[in-house]
Parts: C-alpha cells; structure tokens; sequence
C-alpha cells in the first residue's frame, strides 16, 4: 500500500493506517503487528518513517515495543473517548470479532434540483462507497455524500483509511450527529454486495453531519446486514 506525500506526512498516514488495523482486529491484542522492515516494503518508506509511525502508536497507548521482541498491540480502543459510549465496530472486535473496511468506489455526483441531496449540497458532491465486513463477510455496506468539489485527478489520488480522518484533512468539519434508523429494502445491488436475497428488510442507518454553524457536511446511508450480527448500542447509564 502507497502512502501519499499530498495528505500530510507519511509517518501519520501510516499511524493512522495501523492504527485502523488495531481498532477493527486485523492486529489482536497481544499480537505483534508486522515488523520494520516489512511495513517499510509495504508501504515504500524509509525505516525512519516507519519507526516514527510506530513511535505515535506507543505514544498512544496502542502498542508496546521491546527490544528483540518486536511491537506488541496492547489496546484496542481510544484511550481518551469522546463520550462514555463506544462505537459499534469497536464492542465488536472486543467480543473477538475482526472488522475490515474496503472503498469500492469513490465518484463526483452532479445533482439536479429535485434531488434530495440538492437541497444539502447544491449542484454537486462527492459520493464513497465502502463495504464493512465482519469476520471476512460481508455486513455493512455504506454510501457517503460529502460537501466537497474535487476534480477527477484530485479523485483518482484520494486513498482512504480511515473516512473521518479523510474528511479532516479536507478540512471538512463535523461537530454534529443526527442517527436515524429504519427497515428497509436496499437496492439490489447493495442486496447481491451483502450476499442477501432482493426485496429482503435489512437495517438502514441513515446519518447527517453537520459543521459549528449546523451545515450539513456529510449524508450517509448505511444497509446493516443483521442476519449475521445485530446493531449494538451500550449506555452507561438509563436512556429515556
């Protein structure tokens, strides 16, 4: 995999990458994640970068490195959270569950008034499809619409690991979350990607972000294959 001098340093690239491995439970716990020299092939970078990268993740409670006994992954999870509750694809990989995220496709969307997403983005926005798999099958399939206006060259070098670190380095700001959830028939497609029959009710996520000033900067529309693991919300305290 190539890391990309045009988004920032590489050596947080790559951070980020590893680190979206640890989260989702490419590397388990108490597993060492790929030697030294082995990331600097993988990645096409110096031994520096790669230390440096590695240096982020030690630093970030992530892993641990001994001399002689490679780098050891010792936290699965954000040591500082956001709020008291935990993502879903993280309770998951806790219960032993691996989470692989892929981009299937990423496109430039012109919008005509009639259009639902006109009204949130105008004339145009771009549109990323990714597909969650859980335990290598596939499970989540989502299509974001971002508020943003790249070119087809500018499309042709994106490369994303992780969506928000994405839209953050695109200076995309979102301090907003509505959730709505629904049954809902998905588009064949999405049925024959999910390996699910046509006309089957699935779980539809739908979610919209929006920046300080209550822009709406995200629109996303996720279809939960549930047949193979039901959606899960934790709460510390009663919820009314």
């Amino acid at each position: 995999m190539n890391v990309n001098r045009k988004n920032g340093p590489m050596y947080l690239q790559i951070k980020e990458i590893l680190k979206d491995r640890i989260l989702h439970g490419v590397y388990a716990i108490d597993t060492n994640i790929p030697s030294e020299p082995l990331l600097e092939e993988e990645f096409n970078v110096s031994k520096v970068t790669v230390r440096n990268a590695i240096k982020e993740l030690v630093q970030e409670g992530y892993v641990e490195k001994k001399s002689g006994k490679g780098t050891r992954v010792i936290a699965n999870g954000s040591i500082v959270k956001l709020s008291k509750g935990k993502r879903f694809t993280e309770l998951l990989v806790e219960e032993g569950h691996s989470i692989l995220k892929k981009v299937l496709n990423i496109s430039r969307i012109d919008l005509s008034s009639d259009s639902k997403l006109h009204s949130l983005f105008g004339a145009r926005c771009i549109s990323i499809e990714r597909i969650y798999l859980l335990d290598n099958e596939p499970y989540i399939y989502f299509t974001h619409y971002i508020s943003l206006d790249l070119n087809q060259e500018e499309i042709k070098e994106v490369q994303i690991n992780s969506l928000y670190r994405f839209l953050e380095e695109q200076n995309v700001k979102l301090e907003t979350f509505r959730d709505e959830f629904a049954v809902a028939i998905a588009p064949d497609h999405i049925c024959e990607t999910l390996k699910i029959e046509n006309n089957s009710p699935v779980l539809k996520r739908i979610r919209i972000s929006s920046d300080g000033d209550g822009n709406v900067t995200e629109y996303s529309e996720g279809y939960y294959n549930t047949a193979k693991q039901n959606y899960i919300v934790t709460y510390n305290e009663p919820v009314q």
